[in-house]
């Protein structure tokens, strides 16, 4: 018998299976390096974004202010102190020359360009310091005031250097000091960057995504589960799988043409309004919900409904008692997709006016509004410097939402998700 008889069937150790062996152990490096070299990269890309929003945007959560010396026992200011606790307070300090007078008071502290240091609404500092302590009208006093937005600049030390000079000498004084700037988060639009505030677009964003998540979500899984559960095999539900799966790759301009042209025009819903805004948005995600819910439904094991239908439940049990909630993490999940791309959507929100200067936060679902992704695209076209910081600090708080949205959907999936 021949040598080649003895050897197996698959001899391990001859020199060209170890040299097949060592080539296929040298593939799976190869493999595992490049999968490993691409999560790397993806993480480095991921932190450069995080690095680059946050190194921008810290500065937009602070503000400059100077410490203003104002006189106004020697020169009062001719205004009903009894008015100073009612609602027409503003209204009288600011007919009383108020404005005028603390620009005055900038311009003795500091010399000729003193009214170039202090922000545009300086003077409401002053007027909600009077309002708070009436007794200031007869005095002489020192009151912080918003500093300009060149002067933030240079506190910050990417100012031009006359007034970096300037924050130096300040500084030398004790009359310039930066902090955490609460009314950022608290305040609306402004046409002063050191005014502005993105409580109004945030308060938008949420009453937008809660019109959106209403109406897109019920009707989403319950289109889902008709066209999985009850629908009959036809033309015409082949034809509405084809024209939902079509539906979720339309581009979102669309959604927004849509919108302008049924809520708008034909109903006469009013402009500018989260209604609008949610309603436009839920058109745009519900194809990519009614398809996250079919995939869920399609994947529960057929045993599931084959052992609730043995012991006598209804077909109407089955769906929304097993096959629904084993369902659910599944239906989340697209939820969280669809929710998302609705929360970054700019284009169908410029389309039905959600563009406006918006200085009052909506307190409803039909007060005009605007949203964080349209907030961020009009302060990125404003010259001033000062929108600079203001945008990036917006996109941090945009970040912030979409995380905390994400992370309340991950917790309800996580809860109702069950193993088998």
């Amino acid at each position: 018998m021949s040598e080649l008889s003895h050897r197996a069937p698959t001899d391990w150790k001859t020199d060209a299976m170890q040299k097949r062996i060592r080539k296929r152990y040298r593939a799976e490096r190869r493999f595992r390096l490049i999968g490993m070299s691409a999560v790397v990269i993806s993480a480095a890309f991921l932190f450069f974004l995080l690095a680059t929003m946050i190194g921008n945007g810290a500065a937009g959560f602070m503000r400059t202010e100077v410490s203003l010396p104002i006189d106004f026992k020697s020169a009062p200011l001719e205004v009903d102190r009894t008015q100073l606790a009612t609602r027409g307070a503003d209204l009288a300090l600011a007919g009383a020359g108020l404005e005028d007078r603390v620009q005055n008071a900038a311009t003795a502290a500091f010399g000729e360009k003193g009214e170039e240091l202090i922000a545009e609404n300086a003077w409401t500092a002053v007027r909600d310091a009077i309002k708070e302590d009436p007794n200031l009208l007869s005095q002489s006093t020192h009151i912080w005031v918003p500093a300009s937005s060149e002067l933030d600049a240079a506190a910050d030390g990417v100012g031009e250097p006359e007034f970096r000079t300037i924050v130096r000498q300040l500084r030398e004084r004790g009359a310039l000091q930066s902090g955490f700037n609460a009314s950022f988060l608290s305040r609306a639009d402004s046409t002063d960057p050191t005014a502005v505030g993105i409580w109004g677009a945030l308060k938008g964003s949420m009453l937008t995504m809660l019109v959106t998540l209403l109406i897109a979500f019920p009707i989403g899984v319950l289109s889902a589960v008709y066209l999985e559960e009850y629908a009959p095999k036809n033309r015409w539900t082949d034809l509405i799988e084809v024209s939902i799966n079509n539906l979720a790759a339309v581009p979102s301009i669309i959604f927004g043409l849509l919108g302008l042209a049924v809520f708008l025009g034909m109903l006469g819903l009013p402009r500018s309004a989260p209604l609008v805004g949610g309603l436009t948005l839920a058109l745009m995600i519900m194809p990519v919900i009614v398809i996250a819910g079919r995939n869920a439904i399609k994947a529960v094991p057929p045993s599931i409904r084959d052992a609730a239908l043995g012991i006598g439940a209804s077909r109407v049990q089955v769906v929304f008692h097993h096959v629904l909630p084993l369902a659910l993490p599944g239906i989340l999940t697209g939820t969280i997709i669809g929710m998302a791309r609705a929360l970054g959507e700019t284009a169908p929100l410029l389309l039905i006016g959600m563009r406006a200067f918006i200085v009052t936060p909506p307190g409803g679902v039909f007060d005009p509004a605007t949203v964080l992704p349209v907030q961020i695209f009009l302060w990125s076209d404003e010259v001033s410097r000062g929108f600079i910081e203001k945008t990036s600090a917006a996109i941090i708080v945009l970040l912030a939402f979409l995380l905390a949205m994400n992370a309340l959907a991950i917790y309800l999936r996580n809860k109702f998700e069950t193993r088998w």
